[in-house]
C-alpha cells in the first residue's frame, strides 16, 4: 500500500523551494528518484542541459562507447543491460535510474525478445561535447 508523504519527507532533506499550487490542496508533491555524488563533471563557464529520449528495440545494443561527463538514465519501460569495463553488468529496469560513470568503455543491450527498452537519458557537458565517444 503507497502512503502519502508530505513534502518535507518526499524531498528526503533536499534543500528546495517550495512551490505552491493556485488550488487548495497544497504544494506540489515532489519525490526523490535517485541521488549519487558524481566526478567529472564540466567546470566551464558555460554548461549544456541535455535531455535525450533513446528506444532499443528486441536484440538491439549500442556501439561500444565512453561519455565524457556522466550520463543519468531513467528507464521508461522494459529492460537495459549495461556493459561496463572492468565492472559487473548492470540491468536497469522500468522506474529505475541508474548513472553512467564517465571515462568507463560500455555497451548497452536490451535482452528482452519482446519487449523494446525505452529510456530518458539526462547529462550535462560543456556545450557541442558529442554525447558519446566510439571505442575501437
Amino acid at each position: 500500500m503507497h502512503k502519502t508523504m508530505d513534502v518535507s519527507k518526499a524531498i528526503e532533506g533536499l534543500s528546495v523551494g517550495v512551490t505552491t499550487s493556485a488550488q487548495a490542496s497544497g504544494a506540489a508533491k515532489l519525490r526523490v528518484l535517485h541521488r549519487e555524488i558524481v566526478t567529472a563533471m564540466p567546470t566551464a563557464d558555460n554548461q549544456e542541459i541535455r535531455v535525450l529520449f533513446a528506444r532499443l528495440e528486441p536484440g538491439d545494443r549500442t556501439p561500444y562507447h565512453s561519455h565524457r561527463f556522466p550520463v543519468t538514465v531513467y528507464m521508461l519501460e522494459g529492460t537495459f543491460t549495461l556493459e561496463l569495463d572492468g565492472r559487473d553488468a548492470v540491468t536497469v529496469k522500468a522506474g529505475e535510474v541508474f548513472v553512467e560513470p564517465s571515462q568507463v568503455r560500455m555497451t548497452g543491450r536490451n535482452l528482452d525478445p519482446k519487449v523494446p527498452a525505452t529510456m530518458a537519458l539526462f547529462y550535462v557537458s560543456t556545450p557541442d561535447t558529442p554525447f558519446a565517444d566510439p571505442v575501437a
